[in-house]
């Protein structure tokens, strides 16, 4: 199996100059939630599946993280940016299929995947694949879901997000496929990440944060409509079974 011809022409030339200061922004926040869910499992090397143009990477370098890091990413302009960061720490950096993992298995000790999974045609195929090469996993998506979720079509597709998740279809995934949930992170975005997406729209940023207020004081809430939604994993060697 591998990406389809269309998906991967969308992905090659999909990163650049223009978007890196955005995309290094959000990723902090994406690695703060690496390093709490990490906190929990000892680790000596580390795979980013999906490293995008490596700001995750960059982040958990500079924090020393692990001096073993490596990664895989479809795109090649991602890749070339990747590597110009020069990232400490970071070893091999490879194109991948979006399906096959070049590695043996069980080989990393941690599989990072962050915002990865919503963008994935066959999502099963590439959970099984991080399982096989991993002890430890964590994976964050974006929680797109709503009621008419099907109206704004057009919008999501524009971000390559086909697969739309909550917290809790996301666990299902995850357990279905037998990996042990060990602990997660309902979280909300940051006023840093937010405040440039309403930078001419003050009324949708006051909105925004009052929902987060809202959803702060009310936990089972935040637990079904966090803006993201992070967890740590571990493998187990059951694969799926039903009936």
């Amino acid at each position: 199996m591998q990406i389809s011809d269309n998906v991967k022409d969308s992905y090659s030339s999909q990163y650049d100059e223009s978007s890196v200061n955005w995309r290094n922004t959000g990723a902090k926040f994406k690695a703060l939630n690496i390093v709490e869910l990490a906190k929990n499992i000892t680790f000596k090397n580390v795979l980013e599946v999906g490293a995008g143009e490596g700001s995750i990477l960059s982040w958990l370098s500079q924090w020393g993280f692990c001096q073993d890091m490596n990664c895989v990413e479809i795109s090649e302009s991602g890749i070339e940016l990747i590597k110009a960061k020069k990232i400490s720490g970071l070893n091999d950096i490879l194109l991948f299929d979006g399906y096959k993992i070049p590695y043996p298995d069980n080989h990393f000790d941690l599989v990072i995947c962050s915002h990865v999974m919503e963008h994935v045609e066959h999502e099963r195929l590439l959970l099984r694949e991080i399982k096989r090469v991993s002890k430890n996993q964590i994976f964050e998506v974006p929680i797109d879901f709503s009621f008419y979720v099907d109206q704004k079509l057009k919008h999501f597709l524009s971000y390559g997000h086909i697969n739309i998740y909550t917290p809790s279809l996301f666990r299902f995934l995850l357990k279905s496929e037998n990996f042990e949930v060990r602990k997660d992170i309902c979280h909300l975005y940051d006023d840093e990440v937010i405040k440039p997406l309403f930078k001419n729209n003050p009324t949708g940023l006051y909105v925004t944060k009052f929902k987060y207020a809202v959803l702060r004081l009310f936990p089972y809430l935040l637990g079904i409509k966090p803006s993201s939604y992070a967890v740590l994993t571990s493998k187990t060697e059951k694969d799926l079974s039903i009936f």
